[in-house]
């Protein structure tokens, strides 16, 4: 298990990224979040096995890839005991 949090810069918000991001993300076995920041960039964390967030970032970029100019990818310390993936605001 593994825990990533991704900043997204371009055209992230007011786009329907967040809801995309959940509704994308309820295709795999991970938890996490995702939010819109002041600066205009949306951040993303999520946490599961390394082949799911491969493939759920991935999946991620692809239909939002014409709405992102570049993204930022850190590793962080997984949330034990976290559930689902859900939009903060």
């Amino acid at each position: 298990m593994i825990r990533r949090q991704v900043r997204y810069v371009g055209r992230v918000q007011g786009v329907g990224f967040r809801a995309t991001a959940r509704h994308v993300a309820s295709g795999f076995a991970l938890t996490g979040w995702v939010r819109n920041e002041p600066d205009g960039t949306v951040v993303l964390e999520a946490q599961g096995p390394p082949d799911e967030l491969d493939r759920f970032l991935a999946a991620l970029a692809q239909r939002m890839r014409s709405n992102i100019t570049s993204a930022t990818t850190a590793v962080t310390a997984t949330v034990p005991g976290e559930s689902g993936f859900r939009i903060e605001r």
